[in-house]
């Protein structure tokens, strides 16, 4: 069978004994055992003098290739270049754009250190597929290497439109960066759609199907959601119920409704209008007051970035703003946790919430709002609310679908969720599992592998 080959920025390499952080790093390592192959990407370490060749470890018929990034690099590449460049713009938040050349240069550098350390250690005749975005210019960056085996990218966040994207210094050399895979795929077909636009407007790209013709090269394009694994999520719900911290909580919320949040800290997970929406809740809805807790979990992100550490000091003013206006001696309504739990917390925590609260401003997917319904009594489900700017409210019609900037429409979707009767909240689980069941966590990875293996090169 041809040997795989994944590139993403980081690389965790797995500990004996130890579960994989996530499910689409299980997905990935899935792939990679079936195939066999390399894993090659930064290890997360910042060093005063990086290695030029990569560390290699073996685990099984996998091996895990990584390279430390300098202090510079990681300033300009990771933080820079990728999260406050490239991130807000292709979440549709230009006001948080901080454009620098240092940046723009470092990304290139990084991009062109990987494909030196990479290509190193190819053998020929493999398949290539990169993720995400810090990396869309490392195919053309291949190429030139004379690397001619078919390479697959996958974008896990949106893809801005043309207008947007025309913001961004720059863009036309990254649009023809990405032009030089054989595969790309997105999360939603308004991602897709905006990218053949933006290849047509600026390059007269011509479309047939799904494929893209355009500076003499064809790129198969597609829809490949990101799922989840529902059977071991349910099963991992299912025990829960029995822990210690989720009979606990049952006790601690008595007859109060749960309503849960859990993101990473992001202004591009609506933290605030969400803040607000509980509170506006509270205020538009008088008899939801001592009746309801509202739990946010946000896990640290990314705090050398200013914004970061602003967005945790309004949360946190938030909170005790909420709770200094409505708690009682028995009740404190909002409970903001700005640290990360283990994914088997958090399921015990989904199973327990009367409404579970996805409310991203823009979002590629969000499996977040897909784990929440995993994790549900089918039975007794509680309800999501899901912003319609998520990639994943292309799937979960089930949800009650909201704007994400209306915080009183949010309110009223949460009142409206809590009055929801039993039967109509097992009909809308129903339809929301059953959509998960069809596009699972494997069920991605397989089509896009498969099609991965279809692609040829065209003489590039």
């Amino acid at each position: 069978m041809t040997r795989l080959i994944v590139i993403s920025n980081r690389v965790s390499i797995p500990e004996p004994g130890k579960s994989e952080a996530g499910g689409l790093a299980v997905a990935i390592t899935g792939a990679l055992n079936e195939y066999g192959g390399l894993w090659f990407g930064w290890d997360g370490q910042v060093s005063e003098s990086p290695a030029s060749e990569p560390n290699t470890v073996e685990r099984g018929n996998i091996t895990y290739a990584t390279l430390s990034l300098s202090q510079e690099d990681y300033d300009d590449y990771y933080l820079g270049f990728s999260n406050e460049v490239l991130w807000p713009v292709f979440h549709f938040n230009l006001g948080a754009m901080d454009f620098r050349l240092s940046y723009a240069k470092a990304y290139r550098r990084v991009n062109k250190r990987f494909a030196g350390a990479l290509s190193t250690l190819l053998e020929g005749g493999e398949l290539i597929w990169v993720h995400d975005y810090h990396l869309l210019p490392l195919a053309k960056e291949l190429r030139q290497k004379g690397i001619k085996d078919p390479m697959g990218f996958y974008l896990h966040i949106p893809f801005p439109s043309y207008d947007l994207l025309r913001a961004l210094p720059g863009y036309r050399e990254l649009l023809d960066d990405l032009l030089h895979y054989d595969l790309i795929g997105f999360q939603t077909s308004n991602d897709l759609h905006a990218f053949r636009q933006a290849a047509i407007e600026t390059f007269g790209a011509e479309v047939t199907g799904d494929t893209i013709e355009c500076n003499g090269r064809k790129v198969r394009t597609g829809v490949y959601p990101v799922g989840i694994d529902v059977d071991e999520l349910a099963d991992e719900a299912e025990r829960s119920c029995a822990n210690e911290q989720a009979l606990q909580l049952q006790k601690d919320l008595g007859e109060r409704d749960l309503i849960i949040g859990a993101d990473r800290l992001d202004y591009s997970k609506g933290l605030i209008q969400r803040f607000n929406a509980f509170e506006a809740l509270l205020t538009d809805f008088e008899h939801r007051r001592q009746k309801t807790m509202f739990m946010q979990i946000a896990s640290p992100s990314r705090s050398a970035i200013p914004e970061y550490d602003e967005l945790r000091r309004q949360l946190e003013e938030m909170a005790g703003h909420i709770n200094g206006t409505y708690a009682d001696l028995d009740w404190v309504p909002v409970h903001y946790l700005n640290q990360t739990y283990p994914r088997d917390a958090l399921i015990g925590l989904f199973r327990s919430a009367r409404v579970g609260l996805v409310t991203p401003l823009r979002d590629g997917m969000n499996l977040v709002c897909k784990e929440f319904v995993a994790a549900q009594d089918p039975d007794d489900p509680g309800v999501l609310v899901l912003s319609e700017l998520a990639g994943a409210a292309k799937e979960l019609s089930g949800a009650l679908l909201v704007n994400p900037y209306d915080v009183h429409a949010i309110a009223s979707a949460i009142e409206q969720a809590l009055n929801m009767s039993q039967q109509e909240r097992r009909e809308r689980y129903q339809q929301m599992i059953g959509i998960l069941r069809r596009n699972s966590l494997l069920e991605w990875r397989r089509r896009f592998m498969e099609h991965l293996s279809q692609q040829k090169i065209d003489g590039q």
